[in-house]
């Protein structure tokens, strides 16, 4: 498997099990942070993987 599809590969599945936190687990409190809180960052960080990989994808085009 090629570097750029396993970060794709990486960077949606981290966004899912963000959204699946966001989604399903609102309600549920730790002592330190709420899980909703921990989905946003996931979101966030799978789609800045996404984002990367999208961008050396587009630099190695073949001309």
């Amino acid at each position: 498997m090629s570097r750029g599809a396993r970060q794709t590969i990486e960077g949606l599945g981290t966004a899912l099990v963000g959204l699946v936190f966001f989604v399903f687990l609102d309600e549920v409190e730790t002592p330190v942070f709420t899980l909703s809180k921990v989905g946003v960052v996931l979101m966030a960080v799978g789609g800045v993987q996404l984002v990367v990989a999208a961008v050396r994808g587009l630099g190695r085009r073949p001309a």
